[in-house]
C-alpha cells in the first residue's frame, strides 16, 4: 500500500480548535479521520479528540493486519465512539453530552470505504472531476435533497444539524463503499469551515491541480481568507491513492516493508479508562502533534 497524506488544521477566528484529524495504518490498511466538536455543548475539543482516540484504538486492535469487514469496522467504531462520549458525560456529571461530528476514511487493498456522521465531508476526486461527496446530516442539505419530492418553504440554517456522536438519540451514521480506487485518485477530509467558505468545485479544482502537499494548505488559506475575522476552525487532510510502488512521489509513505503487528500512528489510540487524560489535551499539544507529522513528510520528500 501507498499514499501521499497532508494534514492542516488553523484555529481561524474562533477562540479555540474544536477540530482534529490524523491517520493511522497497518502494512495492508489504513483509517484517515477527521471530528468538529460542536459548538453549544461542552468540550466539543474532548469530543473530537475522544472520537479519533476510539477510532485508532479499534482499528490497532483490529486490523492485524487487514480487516475482516470495513465496513462492519466503521459502523461498529462510529458507535463505540458515540458511546463512549455518553460514558465520559456520565463519568464527569455533565448537564449536557460533548458532541462531535466525524468523518472517517479505510483504505485496504485497492478499495476505498468511508463514514460520516455530521456535516463534516469527504471529497473524492479522480482527475479533475468531483467522483463522489457525502451529503451532510443537516436539515437544510436534506431540504435540497427532498425538494423535487416534497416542496418546503421555510429555509433552514446550514449549521444545523439533525445527528451527530453524542446526541441523546441513536447517531445516523453513512457508510459508503467498497470504492474502486485508480492510481491518482485523492481523497480530501474536511470541517465545515473549509466547505462552508469555498464551493465544491474551486475545492476540486486546486485538489486536481496541485500535490496534496500543496492542495491542503492552500484550500485552507483561501477559507480563512474569504471568511476573514470570522473564520470558524478550518481542517483538512488529503490523501493521495498510488498503487504503483515503482513511482517516486514526493511525500509518499510505503507500507510494504512493514511487519504483519506494526502500527503507525498520528492519533493516540487509548481510549477513556484505559489511562487517557483528554481534558487535559490542550491545543499547543495537538498543533504539535501537526508540526510533527507534516515535518516528517517534508524531511521524506527531501530524502527522495
Amino acid at each position: 500500500m501507498r499514499f501521499a497524506v497532508y494534514q492542516v488544521s488553523r484555529k481561524g477566528g474562533r477562540e479555540r480548535n474544536e477540530d482534529r484529524m490524523g491517520y493511522c495504518y497497518t502494512r495492508d490498511s489504513g483509517l484517515f479521520a477527521l471530528a468538529d466538536g460542536m459548538g453549544g455543548h461542552p468540550e466539543g475539543d474532548v469530543a473530537a479528540q475522544l472520537s479519533l482516540q476510539t477510532l485508532a484504538a479499534l482499528f490497532q486492535r483490529e486490523a492485524k493486519p487487514r480487516l475482516t469487514d470495513p465496513m462492519k469496522f466503521l459502523h461498529d467504531a462510529c458507535m463505540t465512539s458515540h458511546h463512549q462520549l455518553i460514558r465520559y458525560a456520565t463519568e464527569k456529571a455533565l448537564l449536557d453530552t460533548p458532541r462531535t461530528t466525524v468523518v472517517a476514511c479505510l483504505l485496504q487493498g485497492n478499495s476505498a470505504w468511508w463514514a460520516h456522521c455530521g456535516d463534516s465531508r469527504l471529497y473524492m476526486v479522480r482527475g479533475d472531476q468531483l467522483a463522489a461527496r457525502t451529503r451532510d446530516h443537516s436539515y437544510s442539505e436534506l431540504q435540497e435533497a427532498m425538494s423535487s419530492v416534497v416542496p418546503l418553504n421555510e429555509r433552514f440554517n446550514r449549521n444545523v444539524l439533525f445527528t451527530c456522536l453524542g446526541s441523546p438519540g441513536k447517531p445516523v451514521i453513512d457508510i459508503t463503499g467498497p470504492i474502486l480506487m485508480q492510481p491518482g485518485d485523492r481523497i480530501l477530509l474536511c470541517s465545515d469551515g473549509l466547505w462552508g467558505s469555498l464551493p465544491d468545485p474551486e475545492i476540486t479544482t486546486v485538489l486536481s491541480d496541485r500535490p496534496v502537499s500543496d492542495a491542503v494548505p492552500e484550500l485552507v488559506e483561501r477559507a480563512l481568507r474569504v471568511a476573514g475575522a470570522k473564520s470558524d476552525n478550518v481542517t483538512v487532510l488529503a490523501v493521495e491513492w498510488e498503487s504503483d510502488e515503482s513511482e517516486d512521489t514526493s511525500g509518499a509513505v510505503s507500507t510494504q516493508t512493514l511487519g504483519d503487528d506494526v502500527f503507525a500512528s498520528t492519533i493516540q489510540a487509548t481510549l477513556v479508562g484505559d489511562g487517557a487524560a483528554p481534558d487535559e489535551l490542550d491545543e499547543a499539544e495537538i498543533e504539535r502533534s501537526i508540526k510533527e507529522i507534516n515535518e516528517a513528510i517534508q524531511r521524506s520528500s527531501q530524502r527522495k
